[in-house]
């Protein structure tokens, strides 16, 4: 009786110590891992933003998006246009005076930055071929580098 009452506490006791060394990071990834209210929130206020609603002429809206890296927590809003008509060129200089007229700063090529809601974000235009592109902002609560 007493062999099984050692082995229950043993049996007791390695259950515990398994509890905290599997159950702390299973909790944390639970409750605190990935994206939250504060980036909802960056989302929300990148979204908002106007240049992204300021499309050239000819452009046709496809998509608008709003995500966030649970990794990373680094948020991204942006559309997506199909465009027949001007050139790529033509593009690019229509952002560049979208951008600027929204008070974003040019930084290099075709990437600007602002500050939206505490934290430095940054607007870029890709993908300019097969008569379509994108036009995206990027930003993280930490602030920890250019996305240029």
């Amino acid at each position: 009786m007493r062999m099984q009452r050692v082995g229950i506490a043993a049996a007791g006791i390695v259950a515990a110590v398994g509890l905290v060394i599997v159950g702390a990071p299973v909790g944390y990834f639970l409750v605190g891992y990935g994206c939250g209210a504060d980036e909802e929130r960056l989302g929300e206020a990148l979204a908002r933003d106007p240049v992204l609603d300021d499309g050239p002429d000819g452009a046709e809206e496809r998509e608008s998006y709003q995500e966030c890296d649970d990794d990373d927590l680094f948020v991204v809003a942006g559309k997506a246009y199909a465009f027949e008509g001007e050139s790529r060129e033509s593009v690019l200089v229509h952002y560049r005076d979208a951008a600027q007229a929204h008070g974003w700063r040019h930084r290099v090529d075709d990437c600007f930055s602002k500050r939206i809601d505490g934290t430095v974000a940054y607007l870029s235009v890709e993908g300019l071929a097969d008569g379509a592109f994108e036009v995206s902002i990027i930003a993280d609560r930490d602030d920890t580098g250019s996305w240029c």
